[in-house]
């Protein structure tokens, strides 16, 4: 994926975990175990149903 994609971050991909403890919250890829932000990127990015739609709707709306 290209890295200027604005869709692209770990929070709309379907790897994207958050765990609640107590008084935290984490957040984590669970293809990867690594912890994560919502808004990092990875190259493994997988996004989410909504998303791809999301992108698809932009790429026609662009051509």
């Amino acid at each position: 994926m290209d890295q200027t994609n604005p869709f692209h971050c770990c929070a709309t991909c379907i790897h994207f975990r958050v765990e609640k403890e107590r008084d935290k919250v984490g957040y984590r890829c669970s293809r990867l175990t690594y912890e994560t932000r919502p808004d990092y990127r990875f190259q493994c990015w997988t996004p989410k149903e909504g998303v791809l739609r999301l992108m698809e709707k932009r790429e026609k709306k662009d051509h």
